[in-house]
Order: C-alpha cells, then structure tokens, then sequence
C-alpha cells in the first residue's frame, strides 16, 4: 500500500489545525492578511488610549497670580517676574512667590509696572491663584498645579484598571469567544473614552480612565490571540512583531494628533470618536478556529477554513475537515484527561517548591517583566518632560521601538535568547546612566542616547514572552507564564509616578531606576538556560534539564517561534 492509500484510511493519523494551515489553507496570504489589517486598526486604537493620558494630564507650566502687579489678563512670563517669583534653574518657582513688603507711606515707589519694592525676597509663601502658560490639560480644570503625585496618579489608576480587565477578558473570551471579546473591549473602549469628555471634577476623571481600562484594553489582547492563531507556525512570531509595531504607529499617530489638537476634551473626542466604528468588529472579522473546535462548534470552524482556503486560492479538502474533527475531539478528550490528572497532582506551588530549577526562574523571571514594563511604559512617560518639543520627544521614542521589535525577531534565533536579553538589558542602562549626566545644551545627543535606550527595552519586550514560554513545562506554562505577566504589571502601575520623583526629588531619579532595574534584570537573565535550539519541555523534569543537554538539531524552527 502505498503512502496515498494510507493517508487515505479513517485511521490514519488525524491533521491538526498547523498542519491544515501549512499544507491546505496556506500559512500567510490574503485572508490572514486581512485580518492582520483588522487588527491593526485595533493596535493603533489602543495605543491611543493606553497613551491620551500622558497628554490630557499633562504638566502645565504655572506661576502665581501676582494681584499686586497682574493685570485682568496676566501674561505668563512678564519682563518682571523675578521681582515676584523665586527664580530657579529653569526660569521661576511655578507654586510659590515673595512675600508683600510693607511699604512706609513716605516712600516713594518706582513707575515700574511691578517694583522690586513690593515684595520681600527673604521669604515666600505659596500662591493664592495660578497663571497658566496654557489649559490644555486637565490640571487648570481640576486644580492640580502643584500637586505632582495627584496628577501622576491618573496614569497609576488607569494601569491598575489594564490589570483587572484580563479576568474579564478571560472570562467572556473563553465563553462566548474570541470576536465577541474583541468587539465588547474596542466598543467599551470608544464610548466609555468619549464619556470623559464631560467630566467636571478629578474623582469622575479617574474613575473614567480607570472603567475604560477595566472595560476596554482587552483589544489589543484579543485581536493579537486572532491573528496569531490563524496564521501558519512560520509566521506567528512575525505577525506578533507586526502588531506590536502597529501599537508604535499608534503611538506615533498619538504624538501626531496631541501636538496638532491640545485642548484635553477636543483631543478626547478626536482619539475615541472615530473608534466607535469597532463596533462593527462583530460582523466583519472571523471567530477563532481554534476557539469553535474548543467548543466543538465544527460546522463553523470549518466554514471559516473554506474561507481562509478560497481567499487563498486554495482547496480544503474533504479529508482535512474530517481529520480535523477528528483530531479536535481527540484533543479535546486528552484536555480533559490532562485537567483530570492535574486535579489529582499536588498544588502547583508545592511542585515549584521541589525544583530549586523551576523555583528560581519563578523567582527571577517575574524581575524582568516588572523591569520590562517599568522602563518601556516609563521612558514613553517621561520622554514629554526632554528638553525640546515635548510632543516630537514622544514620536520619536514611539517610533524607535518598531526598529527595535524586528531587531529581536532577526537576532533571537540566530544568537540566542540570553544574549539578546542580557545585551539589551545592559545597554539600556548603560543609556540611561549616561543621560542622567548629558548637558542640557547637548539636547540632540541627549535624545540620541535616550532612543537608544528605548530601542533596547524594545528588544527585551519581544524578547521575554518568547524566552518566558519557553523555560516552562507544557502542562504548566500558561500558569507560569501569567505568573510572570501580571507581576510585571507592578512596574507598568508605577511608571506614571516616575515624573512626580522628577520633580520632587531629583530629575535623574526615573533614569536611576531604570538604569538599576535594567542592569539588575541582564545579570538576573544569567541564572537562567538558553533556550534556543531546545524542544519546549513538556514535563517539569524536561524543564529542569533545560541548559544540561546539547541543543536538539532535529527541532522545528516553527516550534521555537511560537513557545505556547
């Protein structure tokens, strides 16, 4: 009998979905693709809201109302400030002024506009009323020119809700699907944004920014777990860089918008208008094949493949679609044969416990993350307090991620995870140390040296969810790796604060802290095994040979691209 023939019987082994893709559907042509712009669309949505804050709560240059000398429209810097204002560094005091002098009556006073006589600059006091440079934040609106950590906690708030919604996306992903999650997040994102748009006090801001997170940035989770399942192994790594670079776009884009549209509610309303079109996401993008064979929902599974497969200029054939029932069933048997048998095996911390391997990557990876996300979400942050036109300082940093990505995807399998983290790692500290003591009259190479940096942590973005994954066994990865994941959210909650430690303690404490986390991340990635070139662990013994053993040369270059 030849190979046709056994392909040919019922009990031939059955296709997987990867294999359906690679041999049947095709793994990447116009069908993926458009999805790919689909999801775009989201990335570059999402950047904008994970971003608007930097921008409608931005600082705002203040001083005080000057009543002895300020007229019924005040200028912002009148030739005379330094008479009333402390002068600084940086110009003048923008929250406090010279006491009043008390003149005696037969003194006679300067014609000056404002004379030095009036005030007293041994002393000072806080201001009573404030002149603004300009309203185009919120802190006119809601009073918060000198209280940096109030204003700074709006972006910590709104990070908190970006950890909440992952239950929640969960939960309704899981149980009504992929789609429907994507849809319910980029509309909830879209409305509950254009909601802020009337808030009149700070409490109804923040309880806004906070809801459109808890409700909304799911998205680009979402739209990213549909376009990487349905593209073939080849390409999921590839398609995970290209959303990650649309996100930059975005924030690009976000720069863009902001320095053309300044007032905070025009802006809102320019950033979340246009994304209520989302809504239409319920009709116009494909469910997940792989969720519908989850759910045994095999007549739609197959509808989109035939789709997938046409669009494509391809055939499904009748044999796949019955060997891809066949195989959904089986795995689905084996998946509840595999949560059988963890409900029978000891606590999952009890098994970490008993592995000194597991247990210190278990310790030392969640470092990376909090570091990861501490400094990327940071430098974005501060980069519109540079020196400069705040606004390009934005743009460009955005900008210089997408380089950075496509770095790590070319270098990953060619050098090695460790290397790349530990490199990318060390470089952006040794950036962010060295912008602590760059001039402020060298702004071009000041901004040169922060890119770099940038350019770095990007590389170590993309470079530690696949290094993460691949550390873990297969029976416990997702729990591990989510582990990781939402430690790291501790650094991008406290990324927003960063700026207040600018202003109130020293201006080269953010740069500090990064440099330190990212030099203590790069050693920590040294306890660690490579990975590349190593068949993903299955089992928690497999995992612990990890680094013992030569490098599997028989391994699929797919399978180390897509670790989950």
């Amino acid at each position: 009998m030849d190979t046709a023939d056994k392909k040919s019987r019922p009990d031939a082994e059955p296709l997987k979905l990867d294999t359906i893709l690679v041999q049947e559907v095709g793994q990447f042509g116009p069908y993926q693709l458009r999805s790919l712009i689909l999801a775009a669309v989201i990335a570059i949505f999402t950047a904008w809201s994970a971003g608007e804050y930097i921008f409608t709560t931005a600082r705002t240059p203040t001083r005080c109302f000057i009543e002895e000398c300020d007229g019924e429209v005040p200028e912002y810097e009148p030739p005379w400030i330094t008479v009333a204002v402390p002068a600084t560094s940086s110009g003048f005091d923008n929250c406090a002024r010279f006491e009043n002098r008390t003149v005696p009556p037969d003194e006679q006073l300067p014609v000056d506009a404002c004379p030095a006589q009036l005030f007293d600059p041994s002393a000072t006091r806080p201001c009573d009323a404030y002149v603004y440079e300009n309203t185009h934040s919120v802190v006119a609106d809601f009073g918060l020119e000198c209280d940096e950590w109030r204003r700074t906690l709006i972006g910590s708030i709104r990070t908190v809700g970006t950890l909440t919604v992952l239950p929640l996306t969960g939960f309704v992903s899981d149980r009504w699907g992929r789609r429907t999650a994507l849809a319910l997040n980029a509309f909830n994102q879209a409305w509950l944004g254009l909601v802020r748009y009337w808030s009149n006090t700070y409490i109804g801001f923040i309880i806004s920014e906070f809801a459109e997170a808890t409700f909304g940035s799911g998205a680009f989770s979402c739209a990213y777990i549909l376009v990487t399942e349905l593209v073939g192994p080849k390409y999921r790594v590839v398609a995970g860089a290209t959303m990650n670079s649309f996100f930059s776009v975005g924030q690009v884009l976000l720069g863009t918008i902001a320095r053309a549209v300044r007032p905070w509610r025009t802006l809102t309303l320019t950033l979340y208008a246009p994304q209520l079109i989302t809504i239409a996401y319920f009709w116009v993008i494909a469910e997940s094949v792989r969720w519908l064979l989850s759910k045994s929902r095999f007549d739609e599974a197959t509808k989109v493949l035939h789709a997938a497969a046409t669009a494509n200029g391809k055939q499904l054939s009748p044999r796949a679609v019955e060997s891809l029932r066949a195989a959904a069933e089986r795995e689905r048997v084996e998946a509840e044969q595999k949560a059988a048998d963890r409900a029978r095996a000891p606590w999952l911390p009890l098994l970490v416990l008993r592995s000194r391997p597991i247990l210190l990557r278990v310790v030392v990876s969640p470092i990376w993350w909090i570091s990861n996300t501490f400094i990327y979400y940071g430098m974005s942050i501060n980069s519109v307090n540079l020196s400069g036109d705040g606004y390009f300082n934005y743009m460009a940093v955005s900008a210089i991620e997408i380089p950075g990505y496509w770095t790590a995807v070319y270098l990953l399998d060619r050098v090695g995870r460790r290397p790349v983290l530990c490199i990318a790692f060390w470089i952006c500290a040794a950036c962010q140390f060295g912008y602590i003591f760059m001039p402020d009259d060298l702004w071009s190479w000041s901004l040169s040296l922060y890119l770099v940096g940038k350019f770095c942590i990007a590389m170590v973005m993309t470079s530690v969810y696949v290094y993460t994954a691949e550390l873990y066994p297969t029976e416990y990865r997702h729990s591990l790796f989510a582990f990781s994941s939402m430690m790291g959210r501790i650094g991008s909650i406290t990324a927003p604060l960063t700026p207040a430690l600018a202003q109130t303690v020293w201006h080269g404490l953010p740069s500090a802290l990064f440099g330190s986390c990212a030099l203590l991340s790069g050693c920590l990635i040294l306890l660690t095994p490579e990975t590349r070139g190593k068949r993903l662990p299955e089992t928690m013994r497999d995992a612990e040979l990890l680094g013992r053993t030569a490098p599997d040369s028989t391994k699929d270059r797919a399978t180390s691209d897509s670790p989950s």
